[in-house]
């Protein structure tokens, strides 16, 4: 079970009785939209027991809850790569509407890449935004994370076709980083 504390909230594993909450803010078109369409929408109870159920099944968890209060709010998770892209993994994330624009992604993102890179055997961490989306990039960029490629109308997403964008970090670049955040702390 993985628990990190931060200031906004909580990272945790999935648990039974978050199936409300999370079918609650998970049921949001405009969530849906910044997403994989293997996100379901409408986003019912059963589905949100589903999730839950397979995150369960983990031994070390790839997707933790936000929780804020006791609640889960969204998640943050990711998916490690096969073959000769096995040292790749791609993160993901969606937060509840009513809890945008409050910071929060801004400090899980952080902890969550210090998560993947402490416990995974993982080199390159990748996340892809649909255009349109430039929160999540700037998310992603103040995580440490840098644009590597833009794949033009490489998505499908309601009948449009729209450019992916791709931005990442290596476990060197994240190394490099944590130094130059621990000196700034000390000064």
């Amino acid at each position: 079970m993985a628990t990190i504390y931060l200031d906004t909230c909580t990272l945790r594993s999935w648990r039974d009785g978050d199936e409300f909450s999370l079918s609650e803010q998970a049921n949001n078109r405009k969530i849906w939209d910044r997403v994989r369409d293997f996100f379901p929408h409408p986003y019912t109870v059963r589905d949100a027991s589903s999730w839950i159920r397979m995150n369960r099944s983990y031994q070390q968890p790839v997707n933790l809850a936000i929780d804020i209060g006791g609640k889960a709010v969204g998640n943050v998770g990711f998916t490690i790569k096969e073959d000769i892209y096995r040292h790749n993994a791609e993160i993901g994330y969606w937060l509840g509407e009513s809890h945008w624009g409050q910071g929060i992604m801004t400090e899980v993102l952080p902890a969550m890449v210090n998560y993947i890179f402490t416990n995974f055997q993982v080199n390159r961490l990748f996340g892809c935004v649909l255009e349109g989306n430039s929160v999540s990039m700037r998310v992603l960029e103040q995580a440490g994370f840098r644009p590597e490629a833009v794949l033009k109308k490489a998505a499908i997403k309601n009948n449009q076709y729209l450019d992916e964008h791709i931005f990442a970090i290596l476990r060197e670049e994240f190394v490099a980083r944590q130094g130059r955040i621990s000196l700034a702390g000390k000064q």
